[in-house]
């Protein structure tokens, strides 16, 4: 049995949008709507939910509300649900996050967008649920290689597999969901965009649904393990018509693989949960992130004097934005106000999903793709969702992260490796029960 439906949570008012430091950046208008888009499965034994939303981050606070919420309207146990952001840069601000605290340009969240985005996660869970049916499910898989790759090396690690889960309405054969998880930050659009957008991953969705899959049929659409994966190396501008250039190339991969979808006969739904504690990251002193911040500053003016490709300035402007943060971090650090917070992202959560013979790993970061990689060494048909169930106020690294100095490295709270390696762990230790 299975039911999707999808809620319209774009804004009704100005926002700020968030993503890009230091810029006042409030929203002038609506390029494209924001989507919570649901799902519901059961095999009469197991209920699953999940509802991605295309905002940039869901707090530990929102997805507590939401899941009791529909909890109370549905009997599915919290535990047995999934909530997730595609992380666009182009949408309300919808976490404060403590690395922003000291910036000028940055306002707090605004609870009335965030009470319109509760309501609208619930109502499309509800939906969904209310309209399950007899369905049966397909799988196959995309080439996502056309939107981006490493962000620091083109040639670097990612991971271009694009897991499609497709829902088919017994009664008359058409596709009622389909389901997406994309390992790519959705950053076609910068600070100097100011319309509301799902970026690239909402152009997808708009050329699926206008192609062959048509305007009810919802699309989730997930984001997978992108904390060094960036559009930038494939992008030939920030624009719109960019956005959409890439949303339609990647609507194209999943025409063709879906052409092959493979029948699963015998559905079997499982789901486990557990909680990790993460080690925090030794801040530096205010005096060493102040230096580190003039040492990113006066690089970045160098590259911008002698006219360096803008992919590379773009990196140094993301060092910058990441020494700032840093700055941010070690004030908080020094004054006591951190370890208030990281207690309250305590511990972190894990949730697997069987679906068939795949499973699907919600993690609640911004991770970098190794340790997807990791997960998929050992157990292949296992995808890992990001930002789920909640966020970790910045990056979970690799140790070259921090050995290198990127800025994803100086914007974490949390030890790297040693935290990714954790959730590696965690998740491969929870697939064992779930394969008898």
């Amino acid at each position: 049995m299975a039911g999707a439906a999808a809620v319209d949570v774009t804004p009704t008012g100005r926002q700020f949008l968030f993503g890009y430091p230091h810029v006042p950046r409030d929203s002038t208008g609506v390029h494209d709507p924001l989507w919570s888009s649901a799902l519901f499965l059961s095999d009469g034994r197991t209920p699953l939910l999940l509802v991605a939303n295309d905002v940039i981050y869901i707090s530990r606070e929102t997805a507590r509300r939401v899941r009791e919420g529909i909890h109370e309207q549905t009997g599915i146990p919290p535990a047995q649900m999934m909530i997730t952001a595609t992380h666009t840069h182009s949408g309300p601000m919808t976490v404060d996050q403590v690395s922003n605290e000291a910036d000028p340009a940055v306002p707090k969240t605004d609870p009335r967008y965030v009470a319109q985005l509760e309501e609208g996660i619930v109502r499309a869970a509800v939906e969904a649920y209310r309209g399950a049916r007899p369905a049966a499910l397909g799988l196959a898989t995309a080439d996502g290689a056309c939107v981006g790759g490493n962000r620091h090396d083109p040639a670097g690690p990612s991971d271009p597999e694009v897991p499609l889960l497709a829902i088919r309405d017994n009664s008359d054969g058409c596709l009622m969901a389909l389901m997406v998880v994309c390992s790519m930050h959705p950053t076609v659009l910068h600070e100097d965009s100011t319309l509301v957008s799902a970026d690239f991953p909402g152009m997808t969705r708009q050329y699926l649904q206008e192609r062959v899959l048509g305007n009810d049929c919802p699309v989730l659409f997930h984001t997978g393990p992108c904390g060094n994966q960036s559009p930038r190396h494939v992008t030939q501008s920030n624009t719109f018509d960019e956005a959409a250039r890439l949303g339609r190339l990647l609507g194209e991969s999943i025409i063709q693989s879906l052409a092959n979808l493979e029948e699963v006969s015998d559905v079997q739904l499982g789901c486990a949960q557990a909680t990790v504690d993460l080690p925090i990251r030794t801040m530096p002193s205010v005096a060493e992130a102040q230096s580190q911040l003039e040492a990113a500053a006066r690089r970045l003016d160098a590259l911008r004097r002698s006219g360096a490709d803008r992919r590379e300035v773009r990196t140094a402007e993301c060092d910058w934005y990441g020494a700032e943060e840093s700055l941010g971090l070690a004030r908080a650090a020094a004054s006591g106000r951190l370890s208030e917070r990281i207690a309250s992202l305590m511990p972190a959560e894990i949730t697997l999903m069987r679906i068939g013979p795949r499973y699907y790993a919600g993690w609640p970061c911004e991770i970098f793709v190794e340790f997807l990689l990791m997960v998929k060494a050992q157990c292949p048909n296992c995808h890992v969702v990001s930002l789920a169930n909640g966020e970790m106020q910045g990056y979970l690294v690799t140790e070259e992260a921090v050995r290198r100095g990127w800025y994803e490295a100086s914007n974490s709270l949390f030890a790297g490796p040693d935290s990714g390696l954790i959730l590696v762990n965690k998740t491969l230790e929870l697939i064992k029960p779930l394969t008898v």
